[in-house]
């Protein structure tokens, strides 16, 4: 089961705390709030992911909120998976994730991003980034 990286956590929060900051100085909004407990709990735990299914309502729905802030697809219309390769030379996707894209879940494609992102092989990361 692909799980949410702490390194997402953190871009969420920092998300939140830029759109919604903290009116009497003191008081986090209440997405902030969610996912800082969370991310505090893995600090503790030294995990650096964590399932899905073990998020508060409140902590995945600001999560989900951020994700709508962020790109949808890797794609940059250079797509080497429709002329046979197994690995989109474009954005580094493999054929089967570009096929099912569209029926994956938020945190399945975050998965993808992170990998693609941390490999930074694919021409969406080097020759045609100004694209991205």
């Amino acid at each position: 089961m692909p799980q949410i990286h702490i390194t997402d956590l953190e871009a969420a929060i920092n998300h939140w705390r830029t759109s919604t900051p903290a009116s009497d100085g003191a008081r986090l909004a209440p997405e902030l709030a969610a996912l800082a407990e969370v991310y505090g709990r893995m600090v503790f735990a030294r995990v650096d992911a964590i399932d899905e299914a073990r998020l508060s309502h409140a902590a995945l729905a600001a999560w989900l909120a951020w994700y709508q802030t962020t790109p949808d697809t890797p794609c940059i219309a250079i797509c080497s998976t429709s002329q046979g390769d197994d690995v989109c030379k474009g954005c580094g996707r493999s054929f089967a994730e570009v096929q099912h894209w569209l029926g994956m879940s938020p945190v399945e494609k975050r998965a993808v991003w992170r990998r693609i992102s941390g490999e930074g092989r694919a021409l969406r990361f080097t020759r045609y980034a100004e694209r991205a």
